[in-house]
């Protein structure tokens, strides 16, 4: 785990040397408007729109450089202002940008940065079409801009609804050529719709609502997919509630769009937006009038991260936002929080001693943030903790985080369960139980537990020998990454082996699943030794493989998630792993593992049930799948194909065994097959007897083997059954039948004889039903004496 360090100055001289005017514009506490680095740092963009007696200027410089600033420019205040900085990555010169400065009435000039030169400007286009437009909001995506233009009316319009939506939503492509500048046709996004602030992320481009003036347009957000064409409606308070695929222009109106939500959407409340900006990850990050950050994901989906110190948006302090990996950094009222973005959890906060700061990229740093203040550049770095060896800060952390998300899956609410609301919470005493024990437990090796509760000491007794094997397992990881390279594979061989077993005995869900996928691809021949010791897999005297794992391990190997679940992002079911295994290891072992799997079905689940293994696809099947997603097909997956149908016992599989068999013309292994399996059940007898007698009636190649294939005649076949099945399967001849044939291959009566005389010679089964009456002396039997 990361933590925090402390501020320290940097970039001091080689960044305020050339910037003379943004130094003094700090030092005299005229915050910037806005800050724009560029993608890779290098670049700074200076906007100040307001603050006498200096006019609204943009400067633009290099940060790592001695020289003059390249681009400077001023307006008088009539002039329209700036509404867009956007750098733009250049596609004629590798490593360059260009600037685009985009006025409020829409001329736009494009800047190219060269580094012998510095920025020249390249040309000077029109973004809207209409001249009265004047744009409000514009971003880029790739190379494209959108933007939120007003249309006013024609005429003084009185009805107020209806000037309301004046606004239009375009995009247009802006191409950079060897030749200049390029705009491409403009696209109509929305149109008569109210204001809104468009942010863009790396596929998709918010809308927020500008103003809260108008309360039925102010509590919802629309997204855009450019891509896909379509436009998502979702609201914070809900989530997602709508999506439409625009196909033409005529379907991109504002109010044809909500026509089908309009009464859903009444009965939401007005949106609470202090301040937006876009994640690096592409969600929308908002803040709330009462410190409340959450984020909007693409899909539409709404989710809590934290929540900000009451008072300190009190009076209207700006807040900066900006995420760096899954660090999200905000600074309110001279106060830097960071928080995980996925746990929602605090990480560090700082007080700062300048009010006023910006964000900037710090290329080269991933473990660290940017500011800009009034004194200089500082970065804000992540270090890890001084004394790495004590785990406990790690473990407490990490045990509540499992039992967020632990809890979180078995919640019926939908608010977001954070580690602050854990540990505050009375109804959650699991995870302050274990995290007691853990602080004061670890490095007391050979002390009592000293400052406990006794339940907390009962449960530590419990749990000692856990600890003691997760302290060991956290020692081996650490001799793996110490250890020289000819005993790495000895450590990894072991750690792989504790990591399996230590799975193994816990709750198998999709991210251990995962993890075993990993390790079983990382460390096959490791992961192989670890199965067979966690399964305890070896062959007896006889030669049967046996196992003696108990019946909770065998849920785990067999169980686990649904297919229909796991069968997603690659992942492969415990079991498909481990048939792998075998089949890259010791493949002659797969058909008695298979065989040893069904055995344990029968006695961890009922018959049939929908819980078990076998109550979805059997075990045979889904072994066949692993063999048939081999690379290579080899002579031997024939014969392990044969002996995976045979080992399930089941009627269909020895069947399709046995025409297996048959299309290999292995007739030795047929009669052998037909003889084992026959014994199972009559009606499997019966369908393997007549199956083998069609054949019979073919050809001539089962006739070595006919004294074995008649004793397997099933009792309630008669001599006309026979006949008649044996005059369906005869070969069709071209030739008009002769009494005598010189090939010798067809079937002749004398063959057929000693069935027949042995059905015909075999008791009729009615006659045996009343063999006992019809042999008794007397009939009907004689009256027994009464008793007096």
């Amino acid at each position: 785990m990361k933590r925090a360090g402390t501020l320290r100055q940097v970039f001091l001289v080689c960044d305020f040397s050339r910037g003379h005017w943004l130094r003094e514009l700090l030092c005299r506490g005229e915050e910037p408007s806005h800050v724009q680095p560029s993608p890779d740092g290098q670049h700074l963009l200076v906007l100040q729109k307001k603050g006498p007696p200096s006019l609204p200027r943009v400067v633009a410089f290099q940060r790592h450089s001695i020289a003059g600033a390249d681009l400077e420019r001023s307006w008088q205040p009539p002039q329209p202002a700036i509404v867009g900085l956007l750098f733009l990555q250049s596609p004629v010169i590798l490593g360059s940008w260009v600037l685009a400065m985009v006025w409020e009435h829409g001329r736009t000039e494009v800047w190219h940065f060269v580094v012998s030169v510095g920025w020249q400007l390249l040309q000077t286009l029109e973004l809207c079409q209409g001249a009265r437009a004047r744009i409000v909001s514009v971003c880029s995506q790739g190379a494209s801009l959108v933007w939120c233009e007003e249309r006013p009316p024609l005429g003084a319009h009185s009805d107020i609804s209806k000037c309301a939506f004046r606004f239009c939503v375009c995009a247009r492509a802006l191409e950079v050529g060897e030749q200049g500048v390029r705009l491409g046709t403009v696209r109509i996004v929305l149109h008569n719709s109210p204001e809104y602030q468009v942010l863009a992320s790396p596929q998709h481009i918010f809308l927020v609502p500008a103003a809260a003036g108008f309360a039925t347009t102010s509590k919802f957000l629309l997204i855009w997919h450019p891509e896909t064409a379509k436009l998502t409606i979702t609201a914070p308070s809900a989530g997602f509630i709508h999506s439409k695929v625009l196909h033409s222009t005529s379907e991109s109106d504002f109010r044809k769009l909500l026509l089908g939500s309009v009464g859903l959407l009444s009965g939401f409340a007005l949106l609470d937006i202090h301040t937006s900006a876009v994640s690096n990850s592409g969600g929308l990050l908002l803040v709330s009038t009462k410190g409340a950050v959450n984020v909007v994901e693409p899909d539409g989906t709404h989710r809590h991260i934290f929540d900000l110190e009451r008072g300190s948006l009190a009076q209207g302090s700006p807040v900066r936002l900006k995420t760096f990996g899954s660090i999200l950094a905000c600074v309110v009222a001279g106060v830097l929080y960071l928080v995980n973005q996925n746990s929602g959890r605090l990480i560090e906060k700082e007080v700062l001693s300048m009010k006023e700061v910006h964000f900037l990229e710090s290329p080269g740093e991933e473990d660290g943030i940017q500011l800009l203040t009034q004194a200089g550049i500082y970065s804000f770095s992540f270090s890890k903790p001084e004394d790495s060896s004590r785990p406990e800060p790690c473990l407490v952390e990490m045990v509540f985080e499992e039992a967020c998300r632990y809890y979180q899956r078995r919640s019926l609410s939908s608010s977001k369960l954070t580690v602050e609301k854990l540990k505050k919470g009375g109804a959650f005493q699991a995870p302050v139980a274990l995290a007691a024990i853990l602080q004061h437990s670890l490095h007391q090796k050979q002390k009592p537990a000293r400052g406990l509760q006794d339940t907390y000491a009962k449960l530590l007794n419990t749990m000692s020998l856990e600890l003691q094997s997760y302290m060991s397992l956290e020692l081996l990881k650490t001799c793996v990454v110490c250890a020289p390279e000819n005993e790495v594979e000895s450590y990894c061989n072991e750690l792989v082996e504790q990591e399996v077993s230590r799975i193994l005995h816990s709750d198998m869900d999709k991210d251990n699943l995962a993890y075993l996928n990993s390790v079983f691809t990382s460390f096959p021949k490791a992961a192989w030794k670890a199965t067979r010791s966690c399964l305890q897999l070896q062959q007896n005297g006889d030669g049967l493989l046996v196992a003696r794992a108990t019946p909770e391990v065998w849920k785990k190997v067999l169980g686990g998630p649904p297919l229909e679940e796991v069968g997603q992002n690659g992942m492969v079911p415990l079991f498909e792993l481990i048939c792998t295994s075998f089949l890259r290891f010791k493949p002659k072992w797969l058909p008695s593992f298979v065989e040893l799997t069904q055995q344990y079905v029968s006695i961890s689940w009922a018959y049939s049930s929908k819980e078990g293994p076998e109550g979805r696809v059997p075990l045979y099947k889904r072994a066949l799948g692993v063999l048939a997603r081999k690379n290579k097909h080899s002579e031997g997956d024939d014969e392990m194909e044969l002996e995976l149908l045979l080992c399930s016992k089941r009627p269909k599989a020895v069947l399709q065994a046995l025409h297996l068999l048959i299309h290999l013309k292995r007739w030795q292994r047929v009669v052998e097959v037909a003889e084992k399996f026959s014994k199972l059940s009559p009606l499997l007898n019966k369908e393997i007897f007549t199956t083998l007698l069609a054949e019979f009636a073919q050809h001539r190649e089962l006739d070595p083997y006919l004294d074995r294939l008649w004793p397997l005649c099933p009792a309630e076949l008669t001599a006309s059954d026979i006949l008649t099945l044996v005059l369906q399967h005869l070969p069709c001849s071209q030739e008009d039948p002769v009494p005598f044939s010189s090939e010798g291959n067809h079937l002749t009566v004398g063959l057929l004889k000693p069935l027949l005389q042995r059905v015909v010679q075999r008791p009729n089964v009615q006659d045996e039903m009343y063999l006992d009456a019809l042999q008794s002396p007397t009939f009907p039997p004689p009256t027994p004496p009464r008793e007096h």
